[in-house]
């Protein structure tokens, strides 16, 4: 039976083994059942499912994940939390714990092996810093996924989910939405962890679709297009990409496409919609050689 998640026994497990939050890791663990509960609907785990959890702290999201799923295995990296983790998961045999980083673990080996290539579901709390290298790992390596449910800074799941003409639009916006659906499940107050971090958190699940969004020549070059827009956000979109380092293609090249698709040769990046990405994309794509 899941017993943390509440201040008391999460307070207790921290100071019998003396345990030291790591700020480089951005260690701030739930407190709120409630919330537990929602992240768990949100992913729609079930007793068929294998589930990849990223960084599990003292285990309160990993005992609810062994309770609903058929196997879960926890990825791990401040191995401070291995004995305490090894406590508090010691009543699931279906729980793995790994202790590594993981952008340095093979996912698609791991979903292989563990649930023979079929789609995983992936529950995470992450820190700011390591949030788009993890999802656009996974992502990029087309590690069999079914959603990705996470905890994130409330700013930066705004930025997943937002469209055109919005401040938070971005590359991240673009390239979330190309491979999944965002969908803001909850808005969580600092007052449901433990540390409270200076911030509001949001859970967001990501439902991958079954094709990406938009149909694309050339994935790789799509998103460099993308980078550039918003690499220096107040250039147009033709200054943006002449002077980019990862494009190497002429002004009247560019000027060409973004003529083609009927745009304003004055259009900026944050104006764009995926599709018109896309559009821009496929047009330059059949220039040929004019890629680094």
């Amino acid at each position: 039976m899941a017993n943390l998640g509440n201040p008391k026994n999460t307070i207790e497990i921290i100071q019998k083994y003396e345990f030291v939050f790591q700020k480089r890791f951005g260690q701030n663990f739930l407190i709120d059942t409630h919330v537990l509960d929602k992240i768990i609907r949100a992913a729609g785990v079930t007793k068929e499912d294998f589930v990849l959890e990223i960084g599990p702290g003292i285990g309160t999201m990993t005992q609810y994940l062994a309770e609903a799923a058929r196997a879960v295995c926890a990825v791990e990296i401040d191995r401070n939390l291995i004995p305490i983790l090894e406590e508090t998961l010691s009543g699931y045999e279906n729980v793995t714990v790994i202790n590594e980083d993981i952008l340095k673990v093979d996912v698609a080996k791991l979903a292989e092996e563990e649930n023979g290539g079929r789609p995983i579901k992936v529950v995470a709390n992450l820190p700011y810093y390591i949030t788009t290298p993890i999802i656009m790992g996974l992502f990029e390596s087309h590690v069999p996924v079914d959603n990705i449910t996470i905890m994130v800074q409330k700013e930066v799941a705004d930025r997943m989910q937002t469209g055109p003409g919005s401040k938070d639009y971005g590359a991240l916006s673009l390239a979330v939405q190309y491979y999944a659906e965002p969908y803001i499940v909850a808005n969580v107050p600092p007052n449901c962890f433990l540390p409270r971090p200076k911030v509001g958190s949001a859970v967001i699940r990501l439902t991958r679709h079954r094709e990406p969004a938009v149909q694309v020549k050339d994935e790789k070059l799509l998103f460099r297009l993308i980078r550039a827009s918003f690499n220096q956000r107040r250039k147009t979109l033709q200054n943006g990409w002449s002077n980019s380092s990862e494009l190497s293609f002429s002004k009247e090249e560019i000027a060409g496409a973004i003529r083609a698709m009927g745009l304003s040769p004055t259009v900026r990046g944050e104006a764009l919609t995926l599709e018109q990405f896309a559009g821009l994309s496929n047009l330059l794509s059949e220039l040929g050689g004019g890629r680094n």
